[in-house]
């Protein structure tokens, strides 16, 4: 399905900016992660998108290509970011076919609502096990292409442009040194996380445990691997409109009422949070690493008396009521 570009970035952004790159991105085919890949593949960065559902993940990549005359968009399916050796399977393909890794997207998640007593032993694993290990295998799976693209991309501190692999230790290079460098940013990885976990969420207990592991792993990731080029910077949506977390967790019934209590007087769009990206990858966050980058309206700074789904705090606790159609629950040995 062709979109307008109105739908998943803005003008601000020159054109081809992002020629011959490769973006690489995990849960590639939901909502948010495919107009972060849409934004990067129209300002000219090729991808390969990667997913569980092989119909799903397959027809995002066809859709996702038809934004620029040209574009490679891989979609791989059949991927379980829990198991490292799926994942490393999908980046090999990814750099046989496209020829490298500039940037990544760490996207793939697992939510739903349920209250501490409901959530099972299994079920706070699935979510940890989708989050935080995927992203760390994520991580592991594209961190050599991604020193090996930041080598390339090193910026001097003194000139701020690109420098030449091999003038990286040098502060000041004479124009006898300079030999032609890539164009361009490379090197890049982003986690999406989310805001959760920073006051504390009745019901979301095991996505506020996993995505308080997601920062921790971006915030180390750029201390480790910032001397060889690489940032690492987290995007923390809010609630966006349009989007199977916000359909998930917000009845329609209460909708309206939800986004007129916005600090902004709305959601956010898919396109807010893929203008993040594309700051972040592009020459203008060259120097942004180790931070989270909250994209919500500062929606999370207000205190609710309803929890998703129209849960009133603590009266709906108080009163033993089970949560409706709690999915990705299973039956605990504990």
């Amino acid at each position: 399905m062709t979109l307008p570009k109105s739908e998943y970035v803005s003008d601000t952004w020159k054109d081809g900016i992002f020629n011959k790159k490769v973006v690489f991105c995990t849960g590639g085919a939901g909502t948010i992660c495919s107009a972060q890949v849409r934004a990067l593949v129209h300002l000219g960065a090729d991808a390969c998108i990667v997913g569980r559902n092989v119909e799903k993940t397959e027809q995002a990549a066809k859709d996702i290509a038809a934004v620029r005359p040209g574009a490679k968009v891989i979609g791989i399916g059949s991927v379980d970011v829990r198991k490292f050796d799926s994942l490393k399977d999908a980046v090999d393909r990814c750099v046989k076919e496209l020829g490298r890794i500039d940037y990544v997207i760490a996207g793939a998640a697992g939510n739903f609502l349920a209250s501490i007593n409901q959530l099972s032993v299994n079920a706070f694993k699935s979510v940890m096990d989708i989050d935080v290990l995927g992203s760390y295998n994520t991580l592991k799976a594209t961190l050599p292409h991604l020193v090996e693209s930041a080598e390339s991309h090193r910026v001097d501190s003194k000139t701020c442009k690109l420098a030449p692999p091999e003038g990286i230790r040098c502060l000041v290079l004479t124009d006898t040194q300079v030999k032609p460098s890539p164009q361009g940013t490379g090197g890049r990885i982003i986690f999406v996380s989310a805001t959760l976990h920073y006051t504390g969420v009745p019901f979301q207990t095991h996505v506020s445990v996993a995505k308080a592991g997601v920062d921790a792993l971006s915030n180390n990731t750029a201390l480790e691997f910032g001397p060889l080029g690489v940032t690492s910077n987290i995007i923390a949506p809010g609630p966006i409109a349009n989007t199977e977390g916000a359909s998930r967790l917000i009845p329609e019934q209460d909708l309206e009422e939800v986004t007129r209590g916005q600090p902004l007087g709305r959601f956010g769009s898919v396109r807010d949070i893929a203008d993040a990206t594309v700051y972040l990858f592009s020459d203008a966050g060259s120097y942004v690493s180790g931070q989270t980058l909250v994209v919500d309206g500062a929606s999370w700074r207000i205190a609710s008396s309803s929890v998703g789904a129209g849960l009133k705090y603590p009266d709906f606790l108080l009163a033993g009521t089970e949560i409706d159609g709690v999915t990705g629950k299973k039956k605990s040995k504990l």
